[in-house]
This record gives C-alpha cells, structure tokens and sequence, in this order.
C-alpha cells in the first residue's frame, strides 16, 4: 500500500522538490544580485565615506549609513514583490494544496528570510567600504 500511494503522489512529490531547487537557486541569484549592487554603491561612496571618517565620523556611523540606504531598498523591495505576489495568488491557487493562497504566515516567513538575507548581503560591501583608508580614498579621484 505505501508503494501505491509512493506513485501516487510521485509526481506532485517532483514538481515540488523542483519549485524547491528553483527557489533556493532565485535566493542565491538574489544574494549575489544585492550583494553586488551594494558593492557598486558602496565604491560609489568611498570619497563620501572617506569624508565623514576623515570628519571624525565612526565606524558605526558609516555602517548605519551604508545599511540604512540597502534597507531602504530592501523594503521597498519587498513592498513591491508582495504586491505582485498577492496579485499573482489566483495563478498558483490550482497547484495549493491545503494552504490557501493568500495566506499571511507563508507570506510573512517569505519576506523575513528575504530580508534576512537581502541584510547580510549588504553586511560585506558595508564592512569593506570601512576598511578604505581615508587618504587613499580621497586621493583616488
């Protein structure tokens, strides 16, 4: 009997392991994208970060200030994205089972691990932009 209910439920066992890789693989391809976008913003800001050290700013000061701008995306991100998803719901209704679509604990834990990781993606531009000298930085450009 467990091997007919094995088969039973052997493709809809597939689609999911397949949706799982898949999400796993856009999570990965979403820490490298934010990652590199930080990294970009950061280098951007080197002279302004110089700056502020060079003005007494601390190290704490510059990492709220790189981290509050990632956030700001971070949010704004995740504002747009449930809004698509909330809208995309009636197209996934038909592959749900036992979940309904817009249900408020499977979107909440989405959008923490997301912004969970978009955040630590922002951590390692935020730290090396703090390593810069002040005086290379300022005499780069």
């Amino acid at each position: 009997m467990e091997q007919v209910v094995a088969a039973a439920v052997a493709t809809q066992r597939f689609a999911l392991q397949m949706v799982g890789v898949f999400a796993l693989v856009a999570l990965a391809l979403a820490l490298i994208g934010i990652y590199g976008v930080m990294s970009y913003a950061a280098s951007r800001r080197a002279r302004e970060i110089a700056i502020r050290a060079a003005l007494g700013a601390g190290r704490l000061d510059n990492v709220k200030l790189l981290l509050g701008h990632g956030v700001r995306l971070i949010a704004a991100g995740l504002i747009v994205g449930g809004l698509a998803a909330a809208g995309l719901t009636r197209v996934l209704a038909g592959i749900l089972y036992d979940v309904s679509p817009t249900d408020p604990a499977t979107f909440g834990v989405v959008a923490a691990i997301l912004g969970l990781v978009a955040t630590a993606a922002c951590l390692g531009p935020a730290r090396k932009a703090l390593n810069i000298d002040p005086m290379v930085a300022l005499r780069q450009e």
